[in-house]
């Protein structure tokens, strides 16, 4: 099935609107200390895809691991919304069990998993029983039901659902191939009203570099207190915004905005912007004057900045998997879904235990902490 299995540099890793497959993000994770490992595979279509079985074409694609210390004597290796290349459901598990066993011989001795977060759509959302009369999802049903269906065709059996996913599993993508007025009818009408709030009472939206890092992560640090959040060190936003990849195949385009009403920081976020795709990384905002509506200003810009330079979706990133009040990311996917486009969830974050033994104990302790941060 895969072919020419190899290493290459991070900086050739091919372009992709996957901001956490690409060189950028390679760039980022080393700044921070982790290691970062490219690997080069290619496959024949007709192997990968059903409808493809006398098509000869040759498909290049890659992935980027990120390689993290568990402990002193212990590592895994991470796959961030990787691979992109996504098979047919039929090969998805054989695909990934070859994929794994080929890149085996250049992850450390002391790699005990490798942890594929998948940015593939669920077999879940496709599938009609799994939404209710009112098209609201039902979400993925227990983990042993999407093993099972996972596993099919693979020869070892071996894939297990973690117990946690690491990037969003659930998000919202704008479609930026039409002009602004029509993206802006698709939205609901409390947004737009709140995009043109924000302008009437004065609020601006202005780029920055690493000299509004100061400002964002005052307004990181309120919002992760204000809403019980795990806090990343300053350093790593720094990483973000110093990663320099320009001469690499797959680039980004990262713009710090910050949203101003009489000179005051009101709300802020990160703009990836990678092959076709403008993706909102991260946001915070301030809890004084909430009613001037920053953060409607802030998406606006930045779907028309995404838009201004190409990009042809937009990724809201992270939402919940369906309208809950109850759920913990409930107010994030009122404010998200308010914006229109089109829902997606994708299968989350699946184990491939390179060592039985010590990968069971590492589930006992995953499951008794709050894990580890990966992203």
């Amino acid at each position: 099935m895969l072919f020419n299995v190899c290493c290459k540099d991070t900086e050739e890793l091919y372009e992709t609107p996957i901001v956490q497959q690409t060189a950028f993000w390679s760039d980022v994770k080393a700044q921070l200390g982790a290691g970062t490992l490219g690997v080069n595979f290619k496959a024949r279509q007709s192997d990968l895809f059903h409808r493809s079985t006398e098509d000869k074409t040759i498909i290049f694609s890659d992935i980027l691991a990120v390689i993290r210390q568990i402990d002193r004597y212990h590592s895994i290796a991470y796959i961030p919304y990787g691979p992109e290349l996504e098979p047919s459901e039929e090969f998805q598990g054989m695909f990934l069990e070859e994929l794994s066993e080929s890149i085996r011989p250049f992850l450390p001795k002391d790699c005990i998993l490798i942890r594929y977060d998948l940015c593939w759509q669920s077999y879940w959302a496709k599938d009609e029983e799994h939404f209710d009369e009112n098209g609201i999802w039902k979400g993925q049903p227990d983990s042993l039901s999407q093993e099972f269906r996972f596993n099919f065709n693979t020869h070892r059996w071996n894939f297990k659902k973690a117990y946690f996913n690491i990037l969003p599993s659930n998000t919202i993508y704008l479609d930026l191939t039409q002009d602004a007025d029509a993206i802006l009818r698709k939205m609901k009408s409390k947004t737009r009203y709140n995009i043109r709030l924000s302008a009437r009472k004065g609020v601006e939206v202005k780029t920055m570099g690493l000299d509004g890092l100061d400002i964002w992560y005052e307004l990181y640090k309120e919002t992760a207190a204000r809403n019980h959040l795990f806090l990343n060190d300053i350093k790593y936003f720094e990483a973000v915004l110093r990663a320099k990849t320009d001469t690499s195949l797959s680039p980004a385009d990262v713009r710090l905005l910050i949203a101003e009403w009489e000179g005051m920081p009101l709300a802020a976020m990160f703009l990836v912007m990678t092959g076709n795709r403008g993706s909102y990384l991260y946001g915070a905002s301030s809890s004084q004057h909430r009613n001037l509506m920053p953060t409607y200003a802030l998406q606006w810009e930045a779907i028309q900045l995404s838009k201004a330079n190409g990009c042809t979706e937009y990724d809201m990133f992270g939402i919940s998997p369906s309208p809950d009040p109850s759920h913990p990311l409930y107010g994030l996917y009122k404010f998200k879904a308010g914006f229109g486009g089109e829902i997606y969830h994708s299968l989350g974050c699946w184990d491939y235990p390179l060592d039985e033994e010590k990968y069971a104990l590492f589930r006992v302790s995953e499951i008794n902490s709050q894990g580890y941060h990966l992203s």
